[in-house]
């Protein structure tokens, strides 16, 4: 898992761009947002990984299998870069953790019954419902 993660850190590429938000004059001098790029086939992933990478990460990954990241959290080119990193490695662990199969819940003959009396009785509740007539 590590492995991976430590993997992909060493394929991305890091372009700087002129961020938005606090700052004051700084921001319009210095380029402190970050923009991080993966090339996700370059990870060679099996497949269901590959999914779940895919479906975790949205619109962050483009067609061609590029995952962009931006960051402009911080002041500091360095605290963006780190948060971008950070951003990465999250996402990329998450794609690996199999989620559990869910098991199929088995309910005995008195709990079918209770649930039909109380599916019973909620129906008759509701059928008693509506418009009041004089009769």
């Amino acid at each position: 898992m590590a492995d991976l993660v430590e993997r992909a850190l060493g394929l991305f590429t890091e372009s700087f761009i002129a961020a938005s938000g606090p700052g004051g004059q700084n921001v319009n001098k210095v380029a402190t947002a970050v923009q991080l790029r993966l090339n996700v086939y370059a990870l060679r992933l099996p497949p269901d990984v590959f999914r779940r990478l895919k479906d975790l990460a949205g619109s962050k990954m483009t067609a061609s299998g590029e995952i962009i990241i931006s960051a402009r959290r911080h002041r500091t080119q360095e605290m963006n870069r780190a948060d971008a990193r950070e951003r990465l490695s999250e996402l990329l662990e998450k794609a690996l953790v199999e989620p559990e199969q869910r098991k199929k819940s088995r309910l005995n003959r008195v709990g079918k019954t209770q649930r039909l009396k109380t599916k019973k009785a909620r129906g008759t509740v509701k059928a008693n419902r509506g418009k009041v007539r004089l009769d």
